[in-house]
């Protein structure tokens, strides 16, 4: 039996979402399960309910705990007996469904790992907060990038001061998927991504820049003080943006700059950050994640690579990994560092102990509703032509 701290046994899991067709509830699923503290036992796997129970048959859940809607899966699991109902669920859905499915979750007693964006608008991100705080539950979102144990690397070491002030933050996002408009081949993906009705107000910068913005808040700590931004529509017909720039500034000068493309031919999933400091800089590439470039002027460049055992790696990037240096660590991983993360929350609330709902090292509920933020000042920044608007949110600081 796999322990997990005070709790000897694994957690119990139930998925929403990841059916036939589906690419994150996979990841969701392989994730959560590769330390070995937890098991998926229970899923509403499709908004259609006969889909929902054939799905299940992949992720060898039982007949039994097969639902066929959230409503059924939430009210049967919360009546089973304690030492047989699930501990959480994860909710890999299109985004208009998140909020309503976490709250009911989170009323049910049942801890939440959600994807991101973390709601539909802000107005349900900011509603969802409230029911956050004031449940008892663990609450996730999977912004898996601050997985990386490089990236949790170079935000200790930027935390400590080892590049001096934070004065430039440039990240990047991009993609070529969407260069055609496959949303009308009826591909699952692109039809609920470029779906205002599913995705929101926005396409690309919901889907992708919301990412490459959080990367940097979590690996800087700055906060943000306004945006300008513009958005564009390439692929003609299409109802979102699938291309967009921004520029932000934070609250103690420094500038970032963001660009995000789901358009660009030849691009698969292109994370690229580079953080400027007053004593060195940052770069770290998603497609080549077990390396960092930290620069510093008269000086070689150093690689880092990712090396648990080496005395240049610190706690918190020797802690997220897993293999010994030279055998690559990435996306999977990164996202079980999510999980790993939030567990050890649920471990605690499972025995009765306390833990921390905000300052924590997987992204939260207020990550959530400042990436919602995010997207609707963005949308609002660039229908007024790049005017700059404020990025201070006080429910996400509270």
């Amino acid at each position: 039996m796999a322990t997990n701290g005070d709790l000897n046994r694994k957690l119990r899991m139930a998925l929403i979402g990841g059916g036939a067709g589906s690419f994150i509830g996979r990841v969701h699923a392989t994730a959560a399960v590769l330390d070995n503290r937890a098991a998926l036992v229970a899923g509403a796997l499709s908004s259609n309910p006969e889909r929902a129970k054939a799905s299940a048959a992949d992720y060898d859940i039982a007949e039994s705990r097969a639902y066929g809607s959230v409503a059924e899966l939430l009210e049967t699991e919360k009546n089973l007996p304690e030492d047989q109902r699930i501990d959480f669920v994860s909710i890999a859905t299109p985004n208009h469904t998140h909020a309503g499915i976490a709250k009911a979750a989170l009323e049910a007693g049942f801890n939440v790992i959600c994807d991101k964006p973390m709601t539909f608008d802000l107005a349900e991100a900011e509603d969802l907060f409230n029911t956050v705080k004031n449940s008892p539950g663990v609450f996730a979102v999977s912004h898996n990038y601050t997985g990386y144990p490089l990236v949790r690397q170079a935000r200790e070491m930027i935390l400590n001061g080892e590049l001096g002030e934070i004065n430039a933050i440039r990240t990047t996002y991009i993609q070529g998927w969407l260069r055609t408009k496959l949303e009308d081949s009826d591909q699952k993906q692109a039809a609920w991504r470029t779906d205002p009705k599913k995705s929101g107000a926005a396409g690309c910068f919901g889907d992708i820049a919301t990412h490459a913005y959080n990367l940097g808040r979590f690996m800087t700590g700055l906060l943000p003080e306004r945006i300008s931004c513009h958005l564009k529509t390439f692929v003609e017909g299409r109802a979102l943006d699938d291309y967009g720039t921004a520029v932000i500034q934070y609250e103690n000068g420094a500038l970032g700059t963001l660009t995000a493309s789901q358009i660009s031919h030849g691009r698969e999933n292109d994370v690229t950050i580079e953080i400027d400091g007053t004593e060195g800089a940052i770069q770290w590439r998603q497609e080549n994640p077990n390396e960092m470039i930290v620069r510093k002027n008269g000086e070689p460049h150093r690689i880092y690579t990712r090396d648990p055992n080496a005395p240049f790696m610190n706690a918190s990037g020797a802690a997220a990994c897993r293999l010994p240096a030279g055998h690559p660590e990435a996306f999977f991983e990164a996202f079980a560092n999510i999980y790993r993360s939030a567990y050890d929350a649920m471990v605690l609330r499972a025995s009765g102990q306390a833990f921390e709902k905000k300052d924590t090292i997987y992204p939260n509920v207020h990550d959530g509703v400042e990436g919602m933020y995010f997207i609707q000042q963005s949308v609002a920044s660039s229908q007024q032509d790049g005017a700059w608007l404020p990025m201070k949110h006080e429910v996400a600081r509270r």
